[in-house]
């Protein structure tokens, strides 16, 4: 029986797929790249520390986290599907989403992903933005420590973000629902 030759983003899959990264370190297949972060500072895991805490104790949602859940998204032209590991991903309690998950798991029903910029601010400001808006996810918060700023997009449509509000560090960004709150970043200074 005659076999279909593997096409090249077919290859890099398998390939992304079979990887062994050293402990702390992720790997991450985004936009057809393959992108492998090291453990993260201090101050990158306060910036989480500081939403994870909001978010758990004032959205008006009862939200449960995850942080390092990888997320399989829709593909970016030729390439294969983006497996992404955002620094939180965010979905309603009531759901139970990452009870029993692949560890690459759909995203439907999630509500938020974070990230904190750290060695390549560009992949989090860019390509991951267009991977969480072809996955249609519809809340991207953006934690941008060069800038001092967070930025908060919304709207998935047609591969990328529609809306955007940025803030710099200090001031409160609204969170709309299922969050309904103002995220503080006094604490982010």
């Amino acid at each position: 029986m005659a076999q279909e030759p593997l096409m090249q983003a077919d290859l890099l899959l398998e390939g992304f797929l079979a990887l062994d990264t050293p402990e702390g370190f992720r790997a991450e297949l985004i936009e057809g790249e393959i992108v492998v972060t090291p453990p993260p500072d201090g101050d990158h895991e306060d910036y989480i520390n500081q939403i994870v805490k909001q978010v758990l104790r004032r959205s008006r949602t009862d939200m449960d986290v995850s942080g390092n859940k990888g997320l399989k998204l829709k593909r970016a032209g030729d390439c294969p599907k983006d497996h992404v590991i955002p620094d939180s991903t965010f979905a309603p309690s009531a759901l139970r989403l990452f009870r029993g998950a692949e560890p690459w798991m759909p995203c439907p029903d999630v509500a938020m992903v974070v990230e904190v910029t750290s060695s390549r601010p560009s992949v989090d400001r860019e390509a991951k933005r267009r991977c969480y808006a072809r996955g249609e996810i519809p809340l991207y918060l953006l934690v941008d420590r060069d800038k001092s700023s967070v930025t908060l997009f919304s709207e998935p449509e047609d591969g990328d973000y529609r809306q955007h509000c940025a803030i710099s560090f200090g001031k409160t960004l609204p969170l709309p629902e299922p969050f309904g709150f103002d995220l503080e970043t006094a604490e982010f200074l």
